[in-house]
């Protein structure tokens, strides 16, 4: 286990693996995505109460669910980069952070559309609704101080503070159907617990969360695979990679 640690510490040890990867990343991901959206818009039976508007579920659950996963995971690579100083934790936060922003907007639009049949308003200051727009704002403000600090250790460290800060806001998110009286709905999904719907419904929305996070896997390889080319761009093995395709 630490000998793998370790070995993710090397910019060209993470993108050789990655290239081998990053493919089927894609592959499986669009696969399930698309198996699960086609299953759950066009043949999942219709809910008894909200009728056909509850469709949107199978977008907006899988963008909900990763948009607040990205958060976490560059939060702990914030942990890495401030303890052990692994540049790749750095690459990993920079990459992501824009998929972060755009996921998270996602999430927000497609309440908003579903919330507009639903509750009769495209936006109220609900508790959940607002936290998620506070975790828009904190990818906004992740991209935006990375940018603002020329030298890379320092912008690191920066941002490394910053995603700590900011995570207290990921259980804000989650239990805020609980602690306070909203009108968004409890989870309708939860990986812990029994379904409270059919298979036929949960079975489309489980494969649309599973492609999307695998899509995710894929961009975030593909992106970390730029950011590496430009960081070691002196380095000999990125000049062979150029030379010959190979790592």
């Amino acid at each position: 286990m630490w000998q793998f640690f370790h070995k993710l510490g090397s910019p060209k040890w993470f993108f050789g693996i990655s290239t081998r990867f990053a493919p089927w990343f894609l592959t499986g991901g669009m696969l399930l995505l698309v198996t699960g959206a086609v299953w759950g818009l066009a043949f999942a039976p219709t809910d008894y109460l909200q009728g056909d508007s509850y469709r949107i579920i199978f977008i907006h659950v899988p963008t909900a669910m990763l948009a607040q996963s990205v958060y976490i995971m560059m939060a702990s690579a914030g942990v890495v980069t401030l303890v052990w100083r692994m540049k790749l934790a750095d690459v990993f936060v920079k990459a992501v952070a824009p998929v972060g922003l755009v996921i998270t907007f996602l999430a927000l639009f497609t309440g908003a559309v579903w919330g507009k049949p639903t509750w009769g308003t495209w936006w109220i200051w609900d508790a959940r609704l607002t936290s998620m727009l506070i975790l828009l704002f904190l990818y906004g403000g992740v991209i935006a101080l990375d940018r603002a600090i020329n030298d890379e250790k320092s912008a690191a460290r920066a941002v490394a503070v910053l995603t700590l800060v900011g995570v207290v806001n990921i259980p804000i998110i989650k239990y805020s159907v609980e602690w306070w009286n909203t009108l968004h709905q409890p989870a309708t999904f939860k990986l812990t617990e029994k379904p409270s719907m059919p298979a036929e419904m949960w079975v489309p929305l489980l494969l649309s969360v599973l492609g999307l996070y695998l899509i995710f896997g894929w961009l975030a390889c593909v992106r970390m695979q730029t950011e590496i080319l430009c960081r070691e761009q002196r380095s000999r093995w990125v000049k062979e990679f150029v030379t010959t395709g190979r790592v």
